[in-house]
């Protein structure tokens, strides 16, 4: 997209959400790139976020398996742990500012759809009863065993992690009803055990806020095709879509506008046309 091709779109997009009542935002892995937070996609990307990992020559949808917690759980634990950490002290940009101070000013606010399990928009201030995290929370654990124990806080638990190893060096986090191996409550790969009891709940609030929205604007920001949870759900609720994602901004309705920039650069273009409204 040219430069002038790019204001158009952000001015189209501004225009779209002044005249809504909601908006629903979806956010994928990309959404925390600008936040300084390690991108996944690809075995190369992965292993140099993890490079113990690769001298294990494990790709991320090994190490992300609930198989790996119950035969190298130091090592499952070293990952998860280092990620529990990064996330923890993290401060998220600028760009979810700009979706607060926009949200603010419609009758009926905003809602989150993201499957970034990094808790990201709470720690920006957004109430937790306003976003649904469709893959699970790091900030939650559950038993591996599946005894039947609700999912809990893993405020309490502090991990140590060898990083030049990517091995938990403090003791393994324990289901407090049968003292099984504790796993995040996160949906990972062959995972048939994830507790979604919380992700259900969530997805029961938006139900309810999306049923009371008349001109809702879906803005769907860093959510790629690789496993394409948010897109889909975006995409499903026929109501007008801002995507923005500077490799893959196409969209496929006429009504829809597609931005190729990063989050935090189509937000802040987003903000000053909407701004200057």
């Amino acid at each position: 997209m040219t430069n002038s091709s790019l204001d158009q779109a952000c001015a189209d997009a501004a225009a779209l959400l002044d005249q809504c009542d909601g908006l629903l935002i979806t956010a994928g892995a990309g959404m925390g790139i600008d936040s300084g937070l390690p991108d996944f996609r690809g075995d190369k990307g992965f292993w140099n976020a993890y490079p113990a990992l690769g001298k294990h020559g494990l790709r991320f949808t090994e190490i992300a398996n609930p198989r790996a917690f119950r035969e190298r759980p130091e090592l499952a634990w070293g990952f998860y742990g280092h990620r529990l950490q990064l996330y923890r002290r993290t401060v998220p940009h600028a760009g979810f500012g700009i979706l607060k101070r926009i949200a603010a000013r419609l009758p009926h606010g905003a809602f989150v759809f993201t499957s970034n399990v990094d808790g990201q928009f709470q720690r920006s201030g957004m109430p937790g009863e306003r976003v649904v995290e469709c893959h699970g929370s790091i900030e939650k654990l559950q038993c591996l065993g599946d005894c039947g124990h609700p999912a809990w806080s893993a405020q309490e638990f502090v991990p140590a992690v060898d990083e030049e190893r990517c091995l938990l060096s403090c003791a393994l986090p324990r289901c407090p009803h049968c003292g099984d191996i504790a796993r995040p409550n996160i949906l990972m790969f062959g995972d048939r055990l994830w507790d979604s009891s919380e992700a259900d709940r969530q997805e029961q609030r938006l139900g309810a806020w999306l049923a009371r929205q008349q001109r809702a604007v879906v803005i769907e920001l860093g959510a790629g095709t690789w496993i394409p949870s948010v897109r889909v759900f975006g995409e499903s609720q026929d109501r007008p879509l801002i995507r923005v994602n500077p490799g893959e901004p196409a969209v496929g309705l006429a009504r829809d506008i597609g931005i190729a920039l990063g989050a935090l650069e189509g937000l802040s273009r987003i903000a000053a046309a909407f701004d200057a409204r």
